[in-house]
C-alpha cells in the first residue's frame, strides 16, 4: 500500500504536512489535458482504485459526497462503445437520443464563442479536417465512443435527487480524478459527448432510474506520436478573470 493510499484510507487524523516541492502538485496540473490518443497499454486495478480513492477526498457539501464511477474496461467497455457507436452512426436512430441536461449554453456569446470555435478549428487543423468534411467530423467525434482507444472507459453518475450544488462537488471530483491520474503518468479525457447516449448507457450499464449521466471519461497512456495530442489550448491570464479588493 502506498504512502497515499494508506492516508486516504487512514481512520485516524491525516497527516497534513507537504514533503517536496509545490511544483510537483503545479506539474500535475498544468501538464493535464485532454488526449484524444492512447496507447494500449493496460492500467492496473489497483492503480484504478488508488486514483479513485485519492479522488474520494475531494470536498463536497457536508460530506454528502454525490459521485458515482463505473470502471469498464476488455470486453465491458467494448460493448457499450460498440452499442453507441451503432446508433451514433445511424442518423434516424442518433436523432432520438438527446442529451439529459444542458452542459453548453443554448445562446453563446464572446469570448465563450470564440474560445470554442478555435478549440474545434485546432483540433481539425491538426488532423486535417477542413470545415466541409462532414464526415470526417462525425468519424472523429465518435472515436469519443470508444474512449480514444484508452484501456479504461470511466462513467460519472449522479443520483437525480440530488441539486447544483452537488454537481458542483462532483466537478471538483472529476478534477482530482484527473489530477491523481496524472500524478501517476496517466493521462485522461473528460467526455460530455456521452451524455447524448445517456439512455443507451444507463440500459447497457444496468443503472437505477434514480441514477443520471454526467459525462465518461477516458484513462490511460498517452500516444505521443499521434498529432491529435500536440494541441494546446490557451488559457486567459489571472488579470482577465481575477480582481483583487484591497480597500
Amino acid at each position: 500500500m502506498t504512502a497515499a493510499r494508506g492516508a486516504a484510507a487512514s481512520s485516524g487524523p491525516l497527516d497534513r504536512r507537504l514533503g517536496g516541492s509545490p511544483q510537483v502538485v503545479d506539474r500535475a496540473i498544468a501538464t493535464r489535458q485532454s488526449i484524444r490518443a492512447f496507447l494500449s497499454d493496460p492500467v492496473e486495478r489497483p492503480t484504478i482504485e488508488e486514483i479513485l480513492q485519492v479522488a474520494a477526498r475531494a470536498p463536497s457539501g457536508t460530506n454528502t459526497q454525490p459521485w458515482r464511477v463505473t470502471v469498464l474496461t476488455g470486453a465491458a467497455k467494448h460493448r457499450l462503445s460498440e452499442t453507441i457507436l451503432k446508433v451514433y452512426n445511424d442518423p434516424d436512430e442518433r436523432r432520438q437520443h438527446t442529451e439529459e441536461y444542458a452542459y453548453y449554453p443554448t445562446r453563446w456569446v464572446e469570448p465563450y464563442l470564440g474560445r470554442r470555435r478555435k478549440i474545434g478549428w485546432d483540433l481539425y487543423g491538426l488532423l486535417g479536417i477542413g470545415r466541409d468534411d462532414k464526415e470526417k467530423m462525425h468519424a472523429q467525434h465518435g472515436r469519443n465512443y470508444l474512449f480514444f482507444d484508452a484501456p479504461v472507459g470511466l462513467v460519472f453518475t449522479i443520483e437525480r435527487i440530488l441539486e447544483q450544488g452537488s454537481w458542483l462537488d462532483f466537478g471538483m471530483f472529476l478534477q482530482t480524478v484527473m489530477i491523481a491520474a496524472r500524478a501517476r503518468g496517466l493521462d485522461t479525457c473528460p467526455q460530455a459527448a456521452f451524455m447524448q447516449f445517456h439512455r443507451v448507457i444507463a440500459r447497457e450499464l444496468n443503472l437505477a432510474e434514480s441514477e443520471m449521466v454526467v459525462c465518461g471519461m477516458a484513462l490511460g497512456y498517452a500516444d505521443l506520436s499521434k498529432i491529435e495530442n500536440t494541441l494546446e489550448t490557451e488559457r486567459a491570464p489571472v488579470s482577465h478573470f481575477a480582481r483583487f479588493l484591497e480597500k
